[in-house]
C-alpha cells in the first residue's frame, strides 16, 4: 500500500531538494467582491482549496488591499482575471507623500485582512500550507500615484519618494511579522517592476531590491516563501539570490524556461502552464499537456506545477481538474 503523505510534508520534501510522492500543484485566483472583507474572502478561498486540493493555499486579497488606509478606492467592473480598477489615488503632488501617516497591521483594513487569514489557517489545520499575498514596496508606490505620474515622481521628486518607501518598507515589514505570527507558513512576494518595459537593471536595483531584502528578511521565520516576478521579460538572474524558497514567473511565455531557471536559482522553480492560452481559453487535454512537458522537463523535483500568475475567474472548473490530476500520473 502506498503511504499517502500529507501537502505539508509533500512541500516540505520538495523544498529540501528530494524526489516527493508526486510533484507538488497549486493554483491561485482574485475573488472579486468577496476579497472586501476577511470573512467571505476566507470562505471562498476555503471552497476553492476544498473543491480542487491543491498543495498550498495562497491567500489572494484584493490587489490594492495595503493602500486601502491610506484612502486609495477601487472598484470592481468585472476584469476576468479578478483585479479592480482604481479610482482614486492619494498621491498627486510630491507633498502628499508627506501627508502618509504609517499604517498598524493591526488596525482597519489590514487586520480585517489578518482576520480572514485566522480563519483560513484555523479550517485547513495542518496538513496544508497557507501563504498570504504581499507586493513589494515599490508595486504600493505605484497604486498611491498611479501607473503615469510613478515615473514623473521617481525622477523629479527622488527625496520624496525615498521617505515614503523608507515609511512603506517599514511597514509592510510589521505587517508580513504579523502575517507570520498569525500562522502562515510565509508570504507571497508580488514585485512587478522588474522589466525592461517599465525599469532598468540599474533602476530596479535603486527602487526595488532596496526595499525588497528588508521586507523578506521580516519573512525568515517562514518556510515557504515565494517569490512572483510578473510580466515579460523579467530580471531574472536579479532574483536569485533572493532569500526566497520558490520563484514564479511567467515562464511558458518569457525566458528563462523552466529548466533553465532551476539550473540559476538553488530552490523549487513553479510554473508550467500558460495562464491564458492553455488555463483559461485551452482544453483539458492542452493543460495536461504542458503540465506533463513541465514535470519531465525538470524531473518533477524542486518543482512545483503551476501558472505565471492567477487562474482568471473564467477558468474552466474541467482545466483546474486537469492540472490537479495531471501530477497524479
Amino acid at each position: 500500500m502506498i503511504k499517502t503523505i500529507s501537502h505539508r510534508e509533500r512541500m516540505k520534501t520538495c523544498l529540501a531538494g528530494e524526489q516527493p510522492d508526486r510533484p507538488p500543484v497549486a493554483m491561485w485566483r482574485h475573488f472579486p467582491v468577496d476579497d472586501q472583507r476577511g470573512d467571505t474572502l476566507a470562505a471562498a478561498q476555503l471552497h476553492f482549496q476544498r473543491t480542487y486540493d491543491w498543495d498550498l493555499l495562497k491567500v489572494t486579497p484584493a490587489s490594492g488591499y495595503f493602500v486601502y488606509d491610506w484612502g486609495v478606492e477601487d472598484a470592481w467592473n468585472g476584469h476576468p482575471h479578478g483585479t479592480r480598477d482604481y479610482t482614486k489615488r492619494v498621491v498627486q503632488s510630491p507633498e502628499d507623500w508627506k501627508r502618509l501617516d504609517p499604517l498598524s497591521p493591526h488596525n482597519g483594513h489590514l487586520q480585517e485582512m489578518l482576520s480572514g487569514l485566522s480563519q483560513i489557517i484555523e479550517a485547513v489545520g495542518d496538513d496544508t500550507p497557507v501563504i498570504f499575498t504581499v507586493f513589494n514596496p515599490l508595486s504600493q508606490l505605484k497604486k498611491l500615484v498611479g501607473d503615469q505620474n510613478l515615473e514623473d515622481h521617481l525622477t523629479n521628486y527622488p527625496d520624496e519618494v525615498t521617505r515614503a518607501l523608507e515609511m512603506i518598507t517599514e511597514c509592510t515589514k510589521d505587517f508580513v511579522l504579523a502575517v507570520i505570527q498569525t500562522g502562515a507558513d510565509g508570504i507571497f512576494y508580488a514585485v512587478q517592476h522588474a522589466r525592461p518595459a517599465l525599469m532598468s537593471r540599474e533602476e530596479y536595483i535603486r527602487w526595488g531590491r532596496t526595499y525588497d531584502i528588508p521586507v523578506l528578511q521580516a519573512a525568515a521565520d517562514g518556510w515557504l516563501n515565494l517569490l512572483h516576478l510578473h510580466g515579460n521579460d523579467v530580471y531574472f538572474d536579479q532574483f536569485v539570490d533572493y532569500p526566497v524558497q520558490v520563484i514564479n514567473w511567467h515562464d511558458q511565455e518569457t525566458e528563462p524556461d523552466l529548466k533553465t531557471g532551476q539550473a540559476a536559482f538553488q530552490g523549487v522553480v513553479c510554473g508550467g502552464i500558460r495562464q491564458e492560452a492553455a488555463l483559461n481559453l485551452g482544453t483539458a487535454e492542452d493543460v495536461r499537456r504542458e503540465a506533463l512537458a513541465a514535470i519531465e522537463a525538470t524531473s518533477g523535483k524542486r518543482f512545483i506545477l503551476g501558472t505565471g500568475c492567477v487562474a482568471p475567474t473564467t477558468t474552466p472548473h474541467g482545466n483546474l481538474i486537469a492540472a490537479r490530476g495531471a501530477v497524479e500520473g
